[in-house]
């Protein structure tokens, strides 16, 4: 119990720590009610007096992000408002336990003086997160290691190691031991504000079943030189973060001009650009597996349009910008570039990007294509 009360003393302190800004007083008072440090939500929660309840509590949710196409994640915003939700979920779905995290952390500050209230806010509206990996290994009955992202790309962390009386050990953390056991990393979320693929493909039929069929009906005379790019798999061969911060966000982009027909100059500019982006998440325990997408990228590659611009990145944040490039077209023998402007960030891992044509696709349609550390399948069909 000496621990859990040392962490307890920890909270005061925290309590002030989330306004310590170096800056104007009117941006601090802005900011401080979502400033919330990883090293401090770690000792807070490794205070509190966690059991298997709770830990199906978090094994529930991050199992339900992974169905959801998401990392083995358990936002604070759902922990606080919807318990046993996974990211893509509707609040909804809330599950009922008999002593939630939620009241847990309550608890803990209940005999806190002012600030208390003020921190948890903080907590419930930051971008703050339980990373769960491997979770689906978890024997229903290990208590968890408890340890936050400390940045730089590191590989190993200090971790608190719960035990069944309350107490816990101070021990060191790295990828090993997460595979061996339980560990909830404390970090920020990255991926909760895009549509997952999984998510896309249950709004809207046509992105294909993973690993099923993508059933194109008989084409009409009309349509006889229409066909659809998709893509059939994909293989990602490296991480670019550290383990403490998930899996890898890859963003698959592709611009063209969908059921290009024009036969004149003229018609060429009543033509739009169109581009598909889209996420695929890999967990840590799917590196170098090939998994099946079935998604298709450009749903009408007439004969006129002769290449797409292509691009896949891992997403690392920063500043919105675009890449610049073109597809091109073919109207009456001449081919003509159409500009396009394919979003991304000023920090993101640029994997593979350039441009693909009909006939490169249409030689290799169905084979393996690498793409920096990336191999994809793709096919015309």
């Amino acid at each position: 119990m000496k621990q859990c009360l040392i962490i307890i003393a920890m909270a005061a302190a925290v309590l002030c720590g989330c306004r310590k800004n170096n800056v104007e007083p009117e941006t601090a008072r802005e900011e401080a009610p979502r400033y919330v440090a990883l090293e401090d939500v770690a000792r807070i929660f490794a205070g509190l007096p966690i059991g298997v309840e709770q830990m199906g509590e978090v094994h529930d949710a991050a199992l339900e992000s992974a169905a959801n196409g998401y990392d083995e994640e358990y936002l604070m915003k759902d922990l606080f408002e919807a318990p046993g939700c996974g990211v893509g979920d509707l609040p909804s779905k809330a599950r009922e336990y008999r002593k939630p995290l939620r009241d847990l952390l309550k608890e803990a500050f209940s005999t806190k003086a002012e600030g208390g209230a003020e921190w948890l806010d903080s907590l419930m509206v930051s971008d703050v997160q339980i990373y769960w990996p491997f979770s689906d290994s978890w024997n229903g009955s290990a208590l968890p290691v408890i340890t936050y992202d400390p940045g730089d790309l590191a590989t190993s962390n200090v971790g608190y190691a719960l035990k069944a009386d309350g107490t816990f050990d101070k021990v060191m953390v790295d990828e090993e031991m997460a595979r061996e056991r339980p560990v909830w990393v404390m970090n920020r979320n990255s991926d909760a504000e895009y549509k997952s693929l999984e998510m896309r493909r249950r709004e809207d039929p046509s992105w294909g079943n993973g690993g099923g069929d993508i059933i194109v009906g008989p084409a009409t005379k009309a349509q006889a030189d229409i066909k659809s790019l998709i893509l059939r798999s994909f293989t990602a061969k490296r991480q670019y973060d550290s383990w403490f911060a998930g899996g890898a966000e890859f963003f698959v982009k592709v611009g063209s001009v969908e059921n290009f027909k024009a036969s004149t100059e003229a018609e060429l500019k009543l033509y739009n650009p169109t581009i598909t982006d889209f996420m695929i998440v890999v967990r840590r325990k799917q590196m170098g597996e090939e998994i099946p997408f079935n998604a298709i990228l450009i749903s009408e590659w007439t004969s006129k349009l002769t290449n797409c611009a292509f691009m896949i990145v891992e997403d690392d944040g920063g500043s919105r910008t675009t890449w610049k490039a073109n597809a091109v077209v073919k109207v009456n023998s001449k081919s003509y570039g159409v500009e396009l402007e394919i979003p991304l960030n000023s920090r993101d891992d640029i994997v593979w990007r350039g441009s693909l044509t009909r006939s490169y696709i249409e030689k290799y349609s169905g084979e393996v294509g690498h793409f920096g550390d990336i191999d994809l399948i793709l096919e015309l069909i």
